[in-house]
């Protein structure tokens, strides 16, 4: 939100954009800002579907967020990338304009990228070296901190089931069985990345995390350097989480990655970056 507060026009990059829920809260604070909003660009980028409509989802998410941008008077355009081979994607492909800050986005969706294992040339790789030429002004970056990506299916299995059981004992205790919400969590999303992670090999195999520390070498050979965390606002997120959730909750930071947790296990790992 500080690199937006004097742009003139903001282009977000989101790598991963899915469904746009992580873009409302930003949108009604541009529409606040003082001097009035800027002009917002969003590049989605988003593996196609199969089928007949490959671009429906990611279309269908532009559509949203334009009718939420018009109900609070912010300038909006939209572009979409479709494309199975993120690694491929060119500079030019995000239509980058003079004047405006550009801002780099993935939450959580890395995972999907083919690693080492399969081709030498890692996509993940690739994928950051074409963040770095873009070189935007802020690369945020959600990782989902998992161990079950090992080629031999024992220590893969082993370590899903750390992960897993530790994700569903979360929503057991927050959320009441018959929530229908839960129930399309537990099955639509956890479930088929739970059968993917054990039924597939090669290929087919795409849930691949990482943990957030390989990700920091990853991302330092690539040309970045991290930002510190935001102590102000992490003393928030601490206070709010004693005050209004569950003390099995976990907010942590460790060489500048915001952790979040369930008893002790890191679940997910948050950071910016910066071009060195």
């Amino acid at each position: 939100m500080k690199v937006a507060e004097k742009a003139e026009t903001l282009h977000i990059i989101d790598f991963g954009i899915h469904y746009g829920f992580q873009w409302p809260m930003l949108i009604k604070y541009l529409s606040n800002r003082e001097g009035g909003p800027p002009k917002f660009r969003i590049t989605g980028i988003e593996f196609p579907l199969p089928g007949f409509c490959p671009t429906g989802r990611i279309e269908e998410t532009g559509r949203r967020l334009a009718n939420y941008c018009k109900s609070f008077s912010v300038p909006f355009e939209y572009n979409i990338i479709a494309s199975q081979n993120w690694e491929k994607i060119r500079v030019e492909d995000v239509r980058i304009e003079s004047n405006e800050v550009i801002s780099v986005n993935c939450m959580t969706r890395f995972k999907n990228l083919i690693d080492e294992s399969i081709k030498v040339n890692s996509p993940r790789n690739a994928v950051l070296h074409l963040i770095r030429k873009i070189n935007p002004d802020i690369f945020t970056l959600s990782v989902i901190n998992g161990s079950y990506n090992s080629p031999f299916f024992a220590t893969r299995f082993r370590e899903a089931l750390f992960h897993f059981s530790a994700s569903y004992d979360m929503l057991d205790t927050v959320i009441p069985r018959e929530n229908e919400w839960r129930t399309m969590i537990e099955r639509e999303i956890m479930g088929r990345e739970i059968m993917n992670v054990v039924a597939c090999e090669g290929l087919e195999r795409v849930e691949r995390p990482e943990t957030y520390k390989l990700w920091q070498v990853r991302n330092t050979k690539a040309g970045f350097k991290q930002l510190p965390l935001d102590q102000e606002l992490m003393a928030k997120f601490r206070t709010n989480l004693k005050q209004w959730y569950r003390r099995d909750f976990d907010v942590d930071e460790d060489k500048n990655w915001m952790l979040q947790g369930w008893k002790g296990r890191i679940l997910y790992a948050s950071t910016c970056w910066v071009p060195a």
